[in-house]
């Protein structure tokens, strides 16, 4: 079984996953955002490819620790795949995951026209990755 995060964006979601060990973050894809029923079908189908036992989101705050009017977006969408989705949900906090996801690309000579269909997944992965080395995955 494995852990499946998920960085919500308007317009993409980032999606990694854990391999069976639960030890190594990949980046999977990234899936549009809308329309949301079309989200949901791919969402499926990588739950069940890759038998998930655990979403990840990763929650938007403030630098100060607050939470901003993202953070009532993600919310929506948590509550919208709990409705669909019977697989536990859990979310962390994702403080700076997208500019990380920046500059780890940036430093692998990623193009730019390149670095905007890769931020997400990568963002994606760096949020479970420090999921999986924290106690939280044992």
């Amino acid at each position: 079984m494995r852990i499946l995060a998920l960085d919500h964006g308007t317009r993409r979601v980032g999606v990694a996953v854990s391999d069976e060990m639960k030890m190594i973050a990949s980046p999977l894809e990234y899936i549009p955002a809308e329309p949301f029923a079309d989200f949901l079908l791919r969402l499926e189908e990588i739950l069940r490819e890759k038998e998930v036992e655990l979403i990840l989101i990763g929650m938007p705050r403030n630098m100060d620790g607050s939470y901003g009017p993202a953070t009532l977006k993600v919310q929506e969408f948590v509550a919208a795949l709990k409705e669909t989705i019977a697989i536990p949900i859990k979310t962390l906090d994702e403080r700076l995951t997208t500019v990380q996801a920046q500059k780890f690309l940036i430093q692998g000579n990623v193009r730019r026209d390149k670095r905007k269909e890769k931020v997400d997944k990568t963002a994606a992965a760096i949020l479970l990755q420090s999921y999986l080395d924290s106690a939280g995955a044992s």
